[in-house]
């Protein structure tokens, strides 16, 4: 950044015209030789300085003064109006505007709520005091909520890999030489009760997902869990193909896939995950795929029967379960 007597700011402008308009003047041809700056520059400068006095030499913007395109000043009054009465979105005051007549751009809205300095929602209330109360999403019975979810995971080569046998070696340059593919964990979980219901897959495709849904029904089944009131997923392609739909619809009530781009909507089954991460998937090294495997299923059995749950006053998932379990034990390891 510039200091304030750089020779070409206001101040250095002044002692040129200085030399220009100072006793019998000088040529503005020779100053602005001297100065290193074009004559046409500094007669603009001069001229400025008889227009408008000191305040004139100051930099201007480059904006034209006339913009025939720019919104009405009352439509960016609306524009600030509605955002502070109604915290509408950029994209709900795009069509409001449409509405009545006025067309224009969806990012000409976003570029005004930057300007007027709204564009964010703590920029209206900094405190929060406005802002609406974080809603729950409560299951009221077993089987009224069922979460389903992927999770996609690595697979281990055979003997294990830099994990195992550390960075530089032979294991772990094999990883660039050959490919191994993923291991897709799929994930059902009860939404009052915690039961969960997990297989470890080689796809994630809707005849697969079919497959492990109407197993999971019938782990629940037999857990008396009979009547599935709503199916929530993501929106995944899996998800969304018609025969999973019907799939659902034959043995529950509604299927709901949450709002995209919004993971915490399905967060029972995203904290599930959370947990087969930090507790099985990267616990510790395993050998193989089959032995990560056997240790998911291994981890699922004592997550649902024998691992506390705050959800469940702190006893496992089973608990809560219509058909008790009679073997359910608190423990951590």
């Amino acid at each position: 950044m510039t200091h304030a007597n750089a020779p070409l700011t206001p101040a250095g402008r002044l002692r040129l015209i200085d030399r220009v308009l100072a006793g019998q003047g000088r040529p503005i041809a020779h100053v602005a030789a001297e100065a290193g700056i074009a004559r046409s520059t500094l007669s603009v400068w001069v001229g400025r300085y008889r227009d408008g006095g000191i305040e004139a030499l100051e930099d201007r913007s480059s904006a034209p003064i006339n913009r025939p395109s720019r919104l009405p000043a009352t439509v960016v009054d609306l524009i600030e109006a509605w955002r502070r009465a109604h915290k509408w979105s950029a994209r709900r005051i795009h069509h409001e505007l449409a509405a009545r007549g006025h067309h224009c751009a969806l990012r000409t809205v976003s570029r005004w709520l930057e300007r007027l300095g709204i564009a964010r929602r703590r920029d209206l209330d900094p405190t929060g005091q406005s802002n609406r109360a974080p809603g729950k999403i409560t299951a009221r019975f077993p089987g009224h909520m069922v979460h389903l979810d992927v999770k996609k995971v690595g697979k281990l080569r055979d003997g294990g890999g830099w994990w195992v046998h550390g960075r530089g070696s032979a294991q772990d340059r094999a990883k660039h030489a050959t490919r191994v593919g993923y291991t897709f964990v799929h994930t059902a979980i009860d939404g009052y009760s915690r039961l969960a219901y997990t297989e470890t897959l080689e796809d994630e495709r809707a005849k697969t997902t079919i497959g492990f849904f109407h197993r999971a029904v019938a782990f629940f089944t037999a857990h008396g869990i009979t009547r599935l009131v709503r199916v929530v997923t993501d929106n995944g392609n899996n998800y969304r193909a018609k025969d999973f739909t019907r799939a659902v619809l034959s043995a529950a009530s509604r299927h709901q896939r949450i709002r995209p781009y919004t993971p915490r909507h399905n967060g029972k089954v995203e904290r599930y995950n959370r947990l087969l991460v930090d507790e099985v998937l990267y616990a510790r090294p395993y050998a193989s795929e089959p032995a990560r495997r056997h240790a998911i299923d291994v981890w699922v059995n004592h997550y649902n029967y024998h691992r506390p749950h705050t959800a469940c006053a702190d006893q496992p998932p089973a608990s809560r379960v219509p058909a008790r379990v009679a073997n359910v034990m608190t423990s951590y390891t």
